[in-house]
């Protein structure tokens, strides 16, 4: 079993890349990520600021 590293791919980015290397890394494809993140965002919290904070932590691939 191969562990998937968390990273932002360079071919399958929107904006940055957060979403597609988060449904990379978990199995799921990056356009149901996104659209979780997009529906996430209509609910209280700080998902965008989460997605700020890994568009500047996570590293290319």
């Amino acid at each position: 079993m191969t562990t998937r590293r968390l990273a932002r791919p360079r071919d399958d980015r929107w904006i940055a890349g957060v979403c597609s290397g988060l449904g990379r890394r978990f199995g799921i494809s990056s356009g149901a990520t996104r659209l979780i993140f997009i529906v996430s965002c209509l609910l209280p919290g700080p998902q965008f600021l989460l997605y700020l904070i890994l568009w500047a932590l996570l590293p290319n691939e």
